[in-house]
């Protein structure tokens, strides 16, 4: 099959709307353009999938942390300039473990990556990680892919000294799992800031008309701002269902090439990140899900203005359940396609639900919540 052929079998215009065809098979403009929200608005529409969190009011930084009920496959997509990650090469395509047991969000930066260190020590306690026979007496390896962002400059209290408190936030989070979870300035995202205004956690999800669910979870601690220059209207807004971030609709989404709004006052040196998961019930392979990751990180781009940049740490981890079998009637490629568009929305609007469900921090009144804005 030659480029044109090829191209000719995937895609197809008519005046009843977008129709995709694979192998005869038309997957109808409802199937791509009819998505709705979950029940709970939430990653864990996904099947399989429970959140925990935890926050330090004092120390004004949390934990989350996304469990899925049985190891899960994975993929990472780093495009910031300045990431704190843990075990993301682990997740290359070409290495041995193609599952993992968690995937965290910290805040804390360099010092954020112990909360992995007591998610996996919980996992280990229990036996549940990655072994290469049941030895006596060897404990299993857990595999828990993690990033953190920058809250260290927020005012809390960080005189620490030798004990930073996010291993015990995470083996918090970790036991607070569950499938209901708070959204603004919670978990990672207590002491985020985005664009001038206060960051937070949010989360999306999006349920398919073939059935096919794809969730979000992002902590926002973005150089770049959500809302157009001048306005409270979210870069989101396009792709927004119902009035899950206030309905504020697009009409002063403009700004010149160089209008940032607050963001450009903001920008220090690895102290901007915005860190994700999506995940999705279907049964996919690594490659598959590496390929979704990429996408969906343009849900960033698509909601914050401008990100990826050499100050930023932004990295997406992306999750397959295998709760439902990918269909039968459609090539794998199409539906890789389908998922992250999708993904890429999904996770746009869960930025957008991050800030608009933040509260400011106590004593933080310079930098108000989007709600202050007037």
């Amino acid at each position: 099959m030659n480029r044109r052929e090829l191209l000719g079998s995937l895609v197809s215009v008519s005046t009843a709307g977008l129709a995709v065809t694979s192998g005869g098979v038309s997957i109808a403009a409802n199937t791509l353009g009819g998505q709705k929200t979950g029940p709970r608005n939430l990653i864990t529409d996904v099947a399989g999938l429970k959140v925990g969190q935890s926050q330090d009011k004092k120390v004004q930084t949390g934990v989350t942390v996304i469990v899925p009920d049985s190891p899960a496959v994975a993929a990472v997509d780093v495009r910031g300039g300045g990431p704190a990650t843990r075990e993301t090469d682990a997740l290359a395509p070409h290495n041995l473990v193609q599952e993992v047991d968690a995937i965290v969000l910290s805040g804390g930066s360099v010092y954020g990556m112990a909360s992995a260190d007591g998610v996996a020590s919980w996992f280990g306690a229990r036996n549940r990680g990655f072994s290469m026979g049941n030895t006596p007496g060897v404990p299993p390896s857990p595999i828990v892919p993690t990033a953190c962002l920058y809250d260290l400059a927020n005012g809390g209290n960080k005189n620490w000294s030798e004990n930073p408190p996010y291993r015990k936030l995470g083996v918090k989070a970790l036991e607070a799992a569950s499938e209901e979870f708070d959204l603004g300035t919670v978990g990672a995202g207590f002491g985020a800031m985005s664009g001038g205004i206060k960051g937070g956690l949010g989360s999306a999800s999006t349920v398919t008309a073939d059935g096919h669910t794809v969730g979000a979870i992002v902590a926002v601690n973005s150089l770049g701002s959500v809302i157009a220059p001048g306005t409270k209207q979210f870069w989101a807004a396009p792709v927004e269902i119902g009035n899950e971030f206030g309905g504020l609709g697009t009409s002063e989404l403009h700004a010149n090439p160089e209008d940032y709004g607050y963001a450009l006052g903001q920008a220090k040196p690895r102290a901007n990140t915005t860190i994700a998961c999506i995940a999705t019930d279907v049964a996919l392979s690594r490659v598959e899900m590496q390929r979704i990751a990429v996408m969906a990180q343009d849900g960033m781009a698509r909601a914050i203005r401008p990100i990826h940049a050499p100050f930023d740490g932004d990295v997406l981890f992306a999750l397959s359940t295998g709760h439902h079998e990918a269909s039968g009637d459609m090539r794998r490629s199409v539906l890789t396609m389908r998922l992250g568009a999708i993904a890429a929305d999904t996770l746009a609007r869960a930025i957008a639900r991050a800030v608009y469900e933040a509260t400011a921090l106590p004593g933080s009144e310079p930098k108000p919540a989007w709600r202050d804005l007037g």
